[in-house]
């Protein structure tokens, strides 16, 4: 049974975690983590155990205090957790196909409004607003959609005024504000004076959930939000 005592010693795990790539990635990280702040001391162990040198490989079996194995053991719980968090945003990024946009594109024309529909990669989803100006509940979804668009940048969020469409009879104000949902030149939703399924007063998440409703949106991008509250959790 492990004592306090900082004379007794343990042996150092053997890395079994995997193949070499995914070691020698979890060790330049652990040590290109260390914080600066923390003393030099505490720094040389941790780069004596994250970074061992070819010539380690022809000596024992190396040996280390009760108190260097906590030291250790303490920080890779801490470097562990940006580690994965880490992983996690680079396989989102390598799994998310297609152009990313994280704003709304205002359309200038018919001829735009056309392109933006027939051209655009054929994994995007491209949500455009037809509005005018003085309309009620226009300027509160241009608002809406800025929010959404940074939330869902695989998804083209895009705006347009009802006159520049060049078919302005076919959007007189009361089908304003509307909300056209385009796949791969395909229309997936036509929803005319969208307003009228929400409160007077909405916001984003009344829009998401909405287009949620359809099956319109994809997956949320990544967020370390999880991750966050669990690191605020922790109580010593």
């Amino acid at each position: 049974m492990m004592s306090g005592s900082t004379q007794e010693e343990v042996d150092l795990p053997a890395n079994h975690t995997g193949p070499k790539g995914v070691i020698n990635d979890w060790r330049r990280f652990k040590l290109d983590s260390v914080d600066q702040t923390v003393p030099q001391k505490k720094r040389e162990l941790l780069r004596q155990m994250s970074s061992p040198r070819e010539d380690d490989k022809e000596r024992p079996l190396r040996k280390m205090s009760v108190q260097e194995y906590e030291l250790i053991k303490e920080e890779d719980e801490h470097c562990l957790k940006r580690y994965r968090k880490q992983c996690m945003q680079e396989m989102h990024e390598r799994l998310s196909f297609g152009p990313k946009f994280e704003e709304v594109h205002e359309l200038e024309s018919g001829e735009a409004f056309l392109e933006v529909i027939e051209r655009e990669h054929r994994q995007t989803i491209v949500v455009v607003h037809v509005y005018q100006h003085n309309v009620n509940g226009c300027e509160q979804m241009n608002s809406c959609l800025d929010c959404l668009a940074m939330e869902y940048s695989s998804v083209k969020f895009c705006r347009i005024d009802a006159v520049a469409t060049g078919a302005a009879e076919r959007f007189p104000s009361e089908v304003l504000p509307a909300l056209l949902v385009y796949k791969e030149g395909e229309l997936l939703g036509n929803f005319l004076a969208v307003t009228k399924h929400f409160s007077e007063e909405f916001f984003a998440t009344d829009v998401e959930a909405f287009l949620n409703e359809y099956g319109l949106l994809p997956e949320k991008d990544f967020t370390a939000c999880a991750d966050e509250e669990d690191d605020g959790g922790d109580v010593e």
